[in-house]
């Protein structure tokens, strides 16, 4: 393979991200212009010693706090017509001359030699001469993936925001095709990333509630702290099997609701498909009391998030007295033991296979969070009330864009969903009284600053949840009827 040397380039490869990465969708600060540190590189190798494959760990210290950032790039003498749109920029190499530079999800080269490390048959090389640790990145295949696949095309899935995703089609041994994605993890912290151990445990366990998995790769890289920059490991590539040819959990609901459909027997399904994967996840990961201070953290957490929800949205000042009457209720409550949890879980991280049923994806937990919060035991109680919340938002969709009331729809599936939970988990959320409320609560706060902030015409979604979860209670009463 062609080597690339920083010395003889201009621009350098710093200055080339720089001026490239604020446009990139999973850039986290908008409006920005990046301003990097190169930390760490590694690099595959092309079979064919014509293409140049290297991932690029840099800094990003131009705002208040520093991010990692994972970039894969792909050196390559000649254009590559199909992946125009993922040129980063060209480069003067002394020997080889004019290099062009892709983002190297895009380039199939990349694709077919990073599943050729997440399965273990090539080694990663480092390409920091700093970096004494030869075995700094590699793959770490699942053991129960019993496939060798080799690749024949590979596409980045459009859409994503914070990861980059590539769907591979992929050949067996005997012949037959496989359809496999790998997410390159972009924003990195120390630790494992949950979607890999989650996941990897569901597996592990025989769950036919998440896709197969292939393998990981993981990585290390001086990671940027408040006294320099310390030694630190995480995940950069996740591989699992897809799933073409289903849809996910949101376009099959608003179809019903928009047909009128009785939607009650697949929300049922739902309800006992989550049960049974909070039910593995804590026989496999274990749970832990909850303690009342750990209950009271977060109580405060969303204190501040529906503080936020006011600065956004004005007119909660209204609620704030029944809100906190739930808050206090919930308080009160006999909490579940914690557990870890899916974390960000709503109808667009399910997807309805006719022959598997329901199958739930993405366990990273919410993207705003920090990796450290994400691995940690949750209550899952909020996964229940994200998928409410999530039900809710296809009937405000509908009220939305036509004008007519979905709330009997909205009822019967909710209701559905929780007979369904409460059947296979054995405990009923609907007896989690206020502290099922709160936690419905806490999200459509959340939802209230992202619609004010992105689409201020559609506040009226959550800010009409906020209303109805509230009406049973005032700041004399800890008492609450029917929340849904």
């Amino acid at each position: 393979m062609a080597e690339i040397h920083d010395a003889t380039l201009s621009p350098t490869k710093v200055e080339l991200l720089e001026s490239w990465m604020g446009e990139q969708r999973w850039y986290a600060a908008k409006g920005r212009r990046p301003r990097l540190r190169r930390l760490a590189a590694w690099r595959l190798d092309d079979p064919e010693g014509e293409v140049g494959v290297e991932t690029i760990i840099v800094a990003d210290e131009s705002g208040p706090e520093t991010v990692v950032y994972q970039v894969p790039l792909t050196y390559r003498g000649e254009p590559l017509g199909s992946a125009d749109h993922a040129l980063v920029g060209t480069m003067e190499h002394s020997v080889l001359g004019t290099r062009w530079v892709y983002d190297a999800p895009h380039d199939p080269v990349y694709a077919t030699q990073l599943l050729e490390l997440v399965q273990g048959r090539v080694r990663a090389r480092s390409s920091s001469v700093s970096d004494a640790d030869e075995d700094a990145v590699a793959g770490v295949p699942q053991a129960s993936w019993p496939h060798e696949v080799h690749v024949r095309t590979s596409r980045v899935l459009s859409g994503e925001q914070s990861n980059t995703s590539v769907i591979l089609d992929g050949d067996l041994p005997d012949g037959h095709h496989t359809p496999l994605i790998v997410k390159v993890f972009r924003m990195l912290s120390p630790g494992d990333n949950p979607d890999v151990v989650l996941q990897g445990a569901l597996v592990d366990a025989g769950s036919h509630r998440v896709p197969a998995v292939v393998g990981a790769v993981t990585g290390a890289w001086p990671h940027p702290g408040t006294e320099g920059d310390q030694p630190a490991r995480g995940h950069l590539a996740f591989c699992q099997e897809f799933l073409p040819g289903v849809e996910d959990a949101w376009r099959v609901a608003l179809r019903a609701a928009e047909e009128g459909t009785d939607f009650t027997g697949p929300a049922r399904d739902l309800g006992a498909a989550t049960a049974e994967v909070h039910g593995t996840l804590a026989d496999v990961l274990g749970t832990e009391p909850t303690s009342p201070e750990q209950a009271r953290a977060i109580v405060a957490e969303m204190r501040l998030r529906f503080d936020a929800a006011i600065d956004a949205s004005p007119d909660l000042e209204a609620v704030r007295g029944p809100v906190e009457a739930v808050l206090t209720a919930a308080l009160d409550a006999s909490w579940p033991a914690l557990q870890r949890i899916h974390g960000d879980y709503h109808l667009g991280q399910v997807l309805h296979s006719r022959d598997l049923g329901w199958i739930l994806l993405d366990f990273e937990g919410e993207p705003l969070r920090p990796l450290s919060e994400r691995l940690l035991p949750d209550q899952w109680v909020r996964d229940v009330a994200g998928m409410l919340r999530s039900f809710d938002y296809v009937g405000g969709t509908l009220e939305q864009v036509r004008g007519t009331s979905a709330r009997a729809w909205v009822t019967s599936v909710q209701q559905a969903f929780l007979d369904g939970y409460a059947e296979r988990a054995g405990a009923d959320p609907r007896r989690l009284g206020a502290l099922l409320a709160a936690f419905e609560l806490d999200k459509a706060m959340y939802e209230v600053v992202y619609e004010a902030r992105n689409r201020p015409g559609w506040v009226g979604i959550p800010l009409g949840a906020v209303r109805r979860l509230t009406a049973h209670f005032s700041p004399d009463t800890t008492t609450q009827g029917d929340p849904q």
